[in-house]
């Protein structure tokens, strides 16, 4: 819980001047080495206890972090070159499972996020952590991130907020941050210890002193002989601010629960801030020795977009910042008039924060056959609307260059809160909020395929309608959302976004959902996976007899019918009621599930293993449950 003391000390910044020079002070060259504070492991997430606390209401600031362009107001003449004004066809997608996520806590705003693996989905908002299957299952929590960090003590154990969580694909294991707060500041990270996010994690603590690390956002960047888990703050003192930090936690330290795990920051000049780390989608890591990189909308100028590498050594405890490269985009008012609040709602005329100074999480890079791409978005003024502006960029770590932009407005209503993604055939996705003075905010998605006109995207589809709008004073909202793309298949987006079930304050609700481009190969018309649980245990059972049963169910996740052409044990373990018999068929179909039973009839005394393994027509076939029991 978030001590009142430091809360004040927060609206303290909050308030301050934020005016910088004209031009930017010289680069700061120098490495800033932050080893652990505090090193621990947590309990298993199963393990921990619900949260079941109730807190006062209470909304976090979000202090600004560079000058803003002056707009005195909107200027409704204003043309946005990027703006889509041609309308095309229903997206081309097929939207697949949904399902309700955490709900506040309190707390203000949600920061929904969220991460997906082979089997799982993680959710993250304030101050909140939970785990799902790919059907919606919860399997792990609501956890208070203060009871998943008090293995840490300090301030990872007495206060939290901005929370992220991330999947390393090519390592298989989950990667969980947040502010620890008291009248000082940390940053709080978990790593799994397994690919079992319901299990154990390594955890750290980075201190950062009286300066406030905030607005983090966290990504995946691992190189096969430098690897990173990237990671940017906004820098405030308790006077100004100071400018973005731009880091690289040891990911092969934190990998192995090494307890020297360092991170190196490099610090931008104060005219710069809200910079996101390049997050890797896709199964290509970057090649040897590719800087992270880290992405910018400089608001000053808002016609461009600032990128800067930050190569790592660990080793050597160093990290060299390059200066920043611009690329020119098409030219946008910022949103709101300051990047502030202006969406209207239903029913109500308390009006929404746009977040609109800044680029919206995630920075998603991926591999292509010959150049990788990465896409990006914000919040802007498109003359007398508020849409969303995307952008495709090609070889950001190279010869970088600016593919393709778009603005998209396609009527009255105002959409933001964006994220985007990039399937592995170039389809892109873009999950948003929409709202109106008619409508209750609402959870969107559209997405274009590459044969589509340059800078369009296609007409929209519902994930969720609202039926509520905020109310009471509080203008705060999301923070930001993701979209993901699901490591099974590569095709499927999942995305995570607040709402209202019913009118009012600090009762927001969250919901996860699901699609898929019809064209992509190898997934959007294909079947796909879901096991829950992913392993079963028993206790001691007496050799030669035969257990209770346990149970597995599978689903389809995906958009075409599921082939099932075997379902089989191994080791002392059984499919009840018979060896050829389940209530899985030959088939099922998309959305459907089936149950399949197993007991443990053990041979030998001792600790007993074995796999249920399915084999059918997914990508990731066959796919095995984790079996062991002891037997007496």
């Amino acid at each position: 819980m978030l001590r009142q003391q430091t809360l004040a000390r927060i609206l303290i910044v909050c308030s301050i001047a934020l005016a910088t020079a004209a031009s930017a002070k010289t680069l700061k060259t120098k490495t800033v080495v932050i080893y652990p504070s505090a090193y621990g492991v947590s309990q298993p997430l199963s393990e921990l206890p619900m949260d079941l606390s109730t807190v006062t209401a209470r909304e976090m600031p979000e202090p600004r972090p560079s000058p803003l362009k002056s707009n005195a107001a909107f200027v409704p003449w204003q043309l946005d070159p990027a703006l889509q004004k041609e309308v095309l066809p229903a997206v081309a997608a097929t939207k697949g499972i949904d399902f309700e996520g955490l709900g506040a806590q309190g707390w203000a705003p949600s920061d929904s996020n969220m991460a997906v693996g082979p089997n799982h989905i993680v959710e993250t908002v304030n101050v909140d952590l939970a785990v799902y299957s790919k059907s919606g299952a919860l399997l792990s929590g609501p956890t208070n991130f203060v009871t998943f960090f008090a293995p840490l003590g300090g301030n990872c154990a007495s206060g939290s907020s901005d929370p992220i969580v991330n999947y390393d694909r090519l390592a298989d294991r989950w990667i969980i941050s947040d502010i620890g707060i008291t009248s000082t500041f940390t940053e709080c990270v978990g790593v799994s210890k397994t690919n079992d996010p319901t299990g154990a994690y390594t955890l750290y603590a980075y201190d950062f002193g009286s300066n406030l690390n905030d607005y983090p956002k966290l990504g995946v960047w691992p190189t096969a002989g430098n690897g990173a888990y990237l990671a940017t703050y906004n820098m405030f003192g308790p006077s100004s601010f100071l400018g973005a930090n731009l880091c690289g936690l040891d990911r092969t330290k934190m990998l192995a629960g090494d307890p020297t795990a360092a991170q190196l920051c490099q610090l931008t000049p104060n005219n710069e801030g809200s910079y996101l780390p390049s997050d890797l989608d896709g199964p290509t890591p970057p090649t040897d020795g590719t800087p992270g990189l880290f992405l910018s909308w400089h608001s000053n100028v808002p016609g461009q977009l600032y990128l800067r590498k930050l190569t790592l050594n660990f080793a050597a405890g160093t990290a060299s910042l390059s200066s920043a490269t611009t690329i020119n985009v098409a030219s946008a008012g910022l949103a709101c008039v300051r990047g502030g609040t202006c969406i209207p709602q239903a029913g109500t005329t308390q009006q929404l924060d746009s977040l609109g100074d800044r680029l919206m999480y995630r920075f998603p890079v991926r591999h292509f056959a010959d150049h990788d791409r990465a896409v990006a978005n914000h919040t802007v003024n498109s003359g007398s609307q508020i849409g969303v502006r995307w952008y495709e960029i090609y070889d950001p770590a190279g010869a970088v260059t600016l593919n393709q932009q778009g603005t998209y407005v396609p009527d009255a209503s105002y959409r933001w809160m964006a994220s985007a993604a990039e399937d592995k055939d170039g389809d892109i996705a873009i999950g948003y909020s929409t709202s109106s003075s008619s409508l209750h905010p609402a959870i969107r998605f559209t997405g274009r395929v590459p044969r589509d006109p340059a800078g369009a995207m296609e007409s929209e589809m519902s994930i969720l309608e609202g039926t509520g709008s905020q109310t009471s004073g509080l203008s705060r909202w999301g923070d930001y959302t993701a979209v993901q793309v699901d490591p099974t298949d590569d095709c499927t987006f999942w995305y995570v976004d607040q709402y209202q079930q019913v009118s009012g304050a600090f009762n927001w609700n969250t919901h996860i959902g699901s699609w898929a481009f019809s064209a992509c190969t190898g997934g959007g018309g294909g079947p796909a996976v879901s096991l829950n649980p992913t392993s079963l245990k028993w206790g001691k059972i007496l050799v030669g007899s035969v257990s209770g049963a346990k149970t597995v169910t599978l689903t389809n996740i995906g958009n075409a019918t599921l082939n099932i052409t075997n379902i089989a044990t191994s080791g002392d373990f059984i499919l009840k009621p018979g060896p050829k018999k389940s209530a899985c068929g030959s088939t099922l179909a998309p959305s459907a599930s089936c149950v399949v039973k197993v007991a443990f009839a053990p041979t030998q005394t001792g600790l007993r293993t074995g796999n249920l393994t399915f084999t059918d027509n997914a990508p990731d076939s066959p796919q095995n449950v984790a079996l062991s029991g002891t037997g007496k």
